[in-house]
């Protein structure tokens, strides 16, 4: 069994600036101010790190993450559907072959809060039933954090023991792969977010791919999986 963390924003899904207008109703609605988020760059960060980057001047932001997690998952609801939000290139079809795998479970790491993972997944086309275990950037500031958490869900959840060498991470941003890395996954980048190749190739992945069409190259034909190139 392999254990595959998909991020979202950037490598499942392109929202379209709904995370973004999102995120400043969100801001407006629970701390008064939405501080420099015009200029904000979101890749790789979870909401909790968003947060404390944009309003410095609030203080510890950890006891606003429940009001804010609700205040996110309120706004997008309400404005996703203005949005051209999109599935990135071959998603949809790598996690429609996955899950009739019978070696692979899927789960989810994203910088996201939790209330929102579903709702960008559900505009896209994905069935957020499919990711039944995740962790989210409501529940960790760094996000290094995040794919441990998942690993101890699935193992949970799957009733399978894990281990991290069994994981695959699968990101759009140098943090991403730094993630995987601190677990001790294979890291995968994919190049469909906004963040140049060059940058990706210097987190040094063990793959990096164009888009999710050519995750194929990871999994091949065979029932098992190659060892990292």
């Amino acid at each position: 069994m392999r254990l595959i963390l998909f991020d979202i924003d950037g490598t499942l899904v392109w929202t379209r600036g709904a995370g973004r207008e999102a995120t400043r109703r969100a801001m407006i609605e629970v701390f008064g101010t939405c501080g420099a988020l015009d200029g904000h760059k979101f890749g790789g960060k979870t909401d909790w790190q968003t947060l404390i980057e944009l309003l410095a001047e609030i203080g510890e932001i950890e006891p606003h993450m429940p009001a804010y997690n609700a205040a996110m998952e309120r706004q997008l609801t309400a404005i996703i559907d203005q949005y051209d939000v999109q599935p990135c290139p071959g998603a949809l079809d790598l996690i429609e072959a996955l899950r009739q795998r019978e070696d692979v479970a899927l789960g989810l790491v994203t910088g996201n809060v939790s209330g929102t993972a579903p709702i960008k997944l559900r505009a896209a086309g994905f069935d957020p039933t499919w990711f039944p275990v995740g962790a989210y950037g409501s529940e960790a500031l760094e996000r290094d954090k995040l794919p441990a958490l998942a690993l101890a869900r699935a193992c949970e959840h799957y009733r399978c023991p894990f281990t991290p060498q069994q994981v695959i991470v699968v990101g759009d941003t140098p943090a991403d792969v730094s993630s995987a890395r601190a677990l001790g996954a294979l890291a995968v980048a994919v190049q469909t977010g906004f963040t140049t190749a060059d940058e990706l190739a210097a987190a040094r992945p063990d793959y990096l791919l164009r888009d999710l069409t050519e995750f194929s190259l990871i999994l091949g034909d065979a029932p098992s999986f190659p060892p990292a190139r």
